[in-house]
């Protein structure tokens, strides 16, 4: 690790250290003892900031609670992986998890009607309006990850046999969803160049309904696919399904964000994003909004009472199980939402060094992309099959070569020891990373000896 990083995180810890002084201390004393030990800390912290000023210095913390390493992967290297690039927390995020890290931390101020959405210090209760407002929807609540957001839609609009219709790159986590409501899967086919169009949407309506004698109760289509991230048409399919009735649910694992996503210009009636995928914000957390005809089903209250005590909890939310994301991580998200909102203006800059990055690699003989083109998001998948695979062929690292050449340079989040097809994300990258990223491609393509075609 490079000294720089490791003292910094060492500083990090000790000034840690100097807040459990302070925690254990009595409130607005600090006797003789505590005085020691906190003069003594601070001394240990200056030393390890001189250490930080002249990069010099032996690492002296190296793991965390004696089992933990540190985690500098953002601090060291330049992370290409997909289902991190957006999930990349602000530095006021990284504050407010020093801050509120403590369990039950939101529920300091926690009064009637005791529900999260409710909570106005911190100010929770105005974040769930922004968000809603953010996405052009009615109601919004804060969710465990999307997968927590498609199964509260599944529960309250999925029942036993029905089916659902979903996307043939739908992610595993849709299906499941729509398991655990006991209903089934009914894919949409792919077009030629694999995207799901709203005219396929309305031929698969129309075949599941005769085969099964049922509408199909729920539509969930992803905008951008995890798979190729090849952009679908929801626009039509928000038609379609408002044609046939049928609700629709926008899949925004990978959108919501880091692009605009206007939810009744689209049609949608249910949103979900995922906060650790695209909001810049810890896992597990996301976001589900809907309008204000679904509300009541979705967030329904609890109507239950119990046979002995005849109690009564009739203002939490079933799917909710009354409150979700509390402490740390629901702070982290609204501490980054400002940066959030503001970087979705930045969209059409963040495709831009997608291209640049792909049409780069095209240079490399041999290499292809089978995500569409030009591109559309900053995630893509790429075939090296017929270019750092032929090495993987006769190397005795096999595919782990590119791998090992990547991390030389700084580079990491690819599939370890995939030559062939692999996914990449160039997102929120500065431009000056992205050109060392194609750099450093074409530097290890020319060192075994593929064909690089330069067209700078």
């Amino acid at each position: 690790m490079d000294i720089r990083v490791q003292k910094t995180f060492e500083a990090l810890f000790a000034l840690e250290d100097v807040r459990e002084t302070l925690r254990q201390s009595l409130p607005g004393s600090t006797g003789p003892a505590d005085m020691d030990e906190f003069n003594g800390q601070i001394r240990h912290i200056r030393s390890i900031l001189d250490d930080l000023e002249a990069g010099t210095g032996v690492p002296k913390v190296t793991r965390i609670g004696g089992t933990l390493g540190i985690r500098s992967r953002e601090e060291e290297y330049v992370n290409i992986q997909p289902i991190q690039a957006a999930g990349r927390l602000t530095p006021e995020a990284r504050k407010a998890l020093i801050a509120y890290g403590d369990g039950y931390s939101t529920c300091d101020s926690c009064r009637k009607p005791f529900r999260l959405d409710k909570i106005s210090k911190p100010p929770i209760a105005d974040f769930h309006q922004e968000l809603a407002a953010f996405l052009n929807m009615d109601t919004a609540r804060v969710v465990p990850g999307a997968r927590r957001g498609f199964q509260a839609v599944t529960s309250s609009l999925v029942k036993p046999g029905d089916p659902v219709v979903v996307s043939s790159l739908a992610h595993y986590t849709e299906f499941l969803s729509v398991e655990a409501a006991g209903g089934i899967v009914r894919e949409v086919p792919l077009n030629e160049n694999n995207i799901i169009t709203a005219d396929a949407v309305a031929d698969r309506i129309e075949d599941v309904t005769a085969e099964t004698g049922k509408v199909p109760s729920l539509i969930m289509i992803d905008h951008f696919d995890y798979q190729l991230a090849n952009e679908h048409d929801v626009n039509g399919i928000g038609k379609v399904a408002h044609q046939y009735d049928i609700p629709f649910l926008y899949n925004g694992a990978y959108t919501v964000g880091v692009m605009p996503v206007d939810g009744k210009k689209i049609g949608a009636d249910f949103i979900v994003g995922s906060g650790h995928k695209s909001m810049a914000s810890p896992a597990p957390s996301g976001v589900l909004a809907t309008t204000d005809e679904w509300a009541d089903v979705v967030f329904r209250t609890t109507q239950m009472t119990g046979d002995l005590t005849k109690r009564k909890f009739g203002v939490k939310e079933v799917e909710m199980l009354g409150c979700t994301l509390m402490g740390s991580t629901l702070m982290a998200m609204i501490a980054s939402f400002p940066t959030v909102k503001e970087r979705t203006h930045n969209w059409a800059e963040e495709v831009k060094k997608s291209n640049f990055l792909i049409d780069r690699m095209l240079e490399i003989e041999g290499t292809a992309v089978l995500s569409e083109y030009p591109r559309k998001h900053a995630l893509s998948k790429v075939d090296t099959t017929g270019s750092f695979d032929v090495v993987a062929n006769s190397h005795k690292r096999r595919g782990f070569f590119f791998s090992d050449e990547l991390s030389k340079r700084g580079i990491v989040g690819e599939f370890a020891g995939a030559t062939r097809s692999w996914k990449l994300s160039t997102y929120g990258l500065s431009w000056e990373k992205v050109h060392y990223l194609a750099d450093s491609l074409a530097e290890i393509a020319e060192k075994y000896e593929i064909k690089v075609n330069r067209n700078d």
